[in-house]
């Protein structure tokens, strides 16, 4: 009802409703990220009742899958990644444990408001036992996940890079603000002082931030993980390690330890007796031991004395002393100024609310001040996110910026009405999904109307739905169901958490993680940073060093090249090719079937006469390069390679990249 009166008040009319298929198609790639069996297309269609898009909408919301899709969401704007980015780019061999926290958040439906609080404090907050307090640890990981400049040699400049960060995506991802732009000096359009930004960093100064890297040359910054209580009974990241594994171990760390002393003792011994030239390639040499030793150590430190493995999570703990930071002039931290006391940010304060903290580091202060009914602005970003995510645009054009620099809301009235009934459902995640794809403005076909479309090009009044192109992640999850080689079962861990925690650790990695993780869901692939996988990165997978909120969506001649020489589209190809043929029916229909597999519908006539044309013409070609004439043994293989080709092509069609 509120689409519809801006519609009538600007003289547009809603177009047609979308088929039944289309719609099918819609739902469950929206809320599951998968596209729908043919079996479930079919069902779907032969249900005339009422209530036929009730029950597709609550099997989606209660799958599985569904958390595994909406966690990524939340994950773009967590800027969720396996390892530290920047120049040293190290491992974060333990950050899976918040993805799987994530994931199970959403498939819980999780109130929002507590799913903001635990990220934020969850150390801080009551626990009903082990499990319970493992899991609200786990959830700090949040602020503990950022970029970092491992190798800063300014102990004072990297703890506030750090906490600049931590700033930064806890005000873009919850309130829609950027308050980091007040770390140099006061905000330059919003109404924030840079006394509000010391004083949040206060907060996180009083905190300590545990990422898991080791010390090595080029990481001045080393840090240790959260233990979680074994008593949990969460999974551990790697194996338990048999007595004699681990007493060799144990012999590797001492021998690394000793090497590494000796060569110090020599470079030593060099530099006193003026061989400059032998010591600093003796220097050299030890921090290559060293770095060795400290690789070796972290595989130690991921074991109990009896070989058990301990339960280890990034995450955030108070410090025993709460810090009040100094106002930086222009950021320096050479230029210290006055103390501002820790705080929240004045103008989203009431009147009667207490800005300042009392005891502790404040961070449960801002967790409870952030998600709070009272906060205006907590329920209006989420609300609008995830109307982005169904919709195509946010009723804010700028989610991760609500400020004076943002752009204005589309429907003002309809963003306070979700944002009221968000928090009214309890803040359910689910059920404000639910009521907006139930809605005809989600239902309506993605289609032109001239008339529409010359009062409101930018469909900014939503008189149809937009055309959508699938995320990259989703693309790829979608190519191999279609050939039967998804793997729907969880990975345990991640291929991060069974390396070396070192550079070496990182290149072994990469050049084994693709095996591993080859028909995996998307969403359980290691993250690492400036090393996305190409498959992903040509879709416009986000850089996971920044927020998020809305990803860019290019269109460049990389994306129609990648199929036909990509090993992860040619693969899902063969394979969604022996898959077609090996269904029931007649061989003169196998083409049809492997379409209605792709896209979820027959072809039509013209697409028929096309699809013939494209196979007698590529198996005539390729039966005479295999055979000579087209008769012989490789007509078959012809053939064969006709039918690869041809899912390839389906593959690469816009309609298997785009929602309707």
């Amino acid at each position: 009802r509120f689409l519809l009166a801006a519609k009538e008040k600007a003289g547009v009319r809603p177009v047609a409703d979308a088929d039944r298929a289309a719609l099918l198609r819609r739902l469950s790639f929206d809320l599951i990220g998968l596209p729908p069996t043919p079996a479930e297309i079919d069902d779907f269609l032969a249900d005339t009742s009422a209530t036929a898009v009730e029950r597709v909408v609550d099997r989606l919301l209660a799958s599985p899958r569904f958390g595994e899709r909406w966690a990524r969401h939340w994950l773009d704007v967590a800027r969720y990644a396996d390892s530290s980015g920047k120049e040293t780019n190290l491992p974060y061999p333990h950050a899976w444990r918040y993805r799987d926290w994530v994931i199970a958040a959403f498939n819980d439906d999780k109130p929002y408001d507590r799913f903001l609080r635990e990220q934020l404090a969850g150390d801080l907050l009551r626990h009903s036992g082990p499990a319970d307090q493992a899991r609200k640890i786990i959830a700090t990981g949040f602020l503990a996940l950022g970029p970092k400049a491992l190798n800063e040699r300014d102990q004072r400049q990297f703890r506030m890079d750090m906490v600049d960060e931590q700033i930064d995506v806890v005000s873009q991802s919850m309130l829609g603000l950027t308050l980091a732009c007040a770390r140099c000096h006061d905000h330059k359009t919003d109404p924030v002082s840079q006394r509000d930004y010391y004083g949040l960093a206060g907060i996180f100064l009083s905190s300590e931030t545990l990422f898991g890297t080791g010390a090595q040359l080029q990481n001045a910054h080393p840090s240790s993980l959260v233990e979680l209580p074994p008593e949990a009974g969460l999974p551990a990241a790697v194996a338990p390690l048999p007595a004699g594994d681990l007493a060799r171990l144990e012999r590797e760390v001492g021998e690394l330890t000793a090497s590494a002393d000796a060569l110090a003792r020599e470079a030593a011994e060099a530099r006193r007796a003026g061989r400059d030239r032998d010591g600093a390639a003796a220097f050299l040499r030890v921090r290559v031991a060293r770095d060795r030793a400290a690789g070796a150590r972290s595989d130690l430190d991921q074991f109990r004395a009896d070989g058990s493995p301990r339960s280890l999570a990034m995450g955030v703990l108070d410090r025993p002393d709460a810090i009040d930071s100094p106002l930086l002039a222009r950021g320096d931290v050479d230029q210290p100024g006055e103390t501002v006391p820790r705080g929240l940010v004045e103008v989203l304060c009431a009147e009667n609310e207490p800005r300042k903290i009392g005891e502790g580091s404040g961070r449960l202060d801002l967790a409870l001040w952030i998600a709070s009914r009272d906060n205006p602005l907590a329920a209006r970003v989420m609300a609008n996110r995830v109307w982005l995510k169904l919709m195509g645009q946010g009723i804010v054009a700028t989610p991760d910026n609500f400020g004076i620099m943002g752009m204005e809301p589309s429907h003002p009235e309809l963003l306070d009405h979700l944002a009221v009934t968000f928090m009214e459902d309890g803040w359910s995640v689910k059920n404000l999904i639910r009521r907006i794809v139930l809605s005809r403005g989600y239902s309506l076909a993605a289609v032109h109307d001239a008339a529409n479309f010359a009062i409101d090009p930018d469909n900014h009044l939503h008189w149809r739905m937009d055309q959508r192109r699938l995320d990259a992640e989703v693309i790829r999850d979608a190519m191999l169901a279609v050939a039967g080689r998804l793997d729907l079962e969880p990975v345990p861990g991640s291929p991060v958490a069974r390396i070396r925690e070192d550079r070496q650790g990182m290149i072994r990695m990469l050049a084994r993680s693709g095996a591993e993780t080859a028909d995996c869901r998307s969403s359980f692939l290691p993250i690492v940073r400036d090393h996305v996988p190409e498959a992903l990165a040509v879709f416009d997978f986000p850089d996971a060093s920044l927020v998020a909120g809305q990803r860019e969506e290019s269109n460049v001649p990389a994306q129609a090249l990648l199929p036909p020489i990509d090993e992860e589209v040619v693969s899902p190809a063969r394979a969604a090719a022996e898959r077609a043929a090996g269904l029931p029916g007649p061989v003169s229909d196998l083409r049809a079937r492997a379409f209605e597999m792709a896209l979820g519908r027959r072809p039509n006539r013209a697409e028929a006469e096309a699809i013939r044309d494209f196979w007698s013409g590529f198996s005539l070609r390729h039966a005479r390069r295999l055979s000579g004439d087209g008769t012989g043994p490789g007509a078959g293989n012809a053939e064969s390679l006709a039918l690869v080709a041809y899912c390839q092509a389906l593959f690469a069609t816009a309609e298997f990249r785009h929602l309707q």
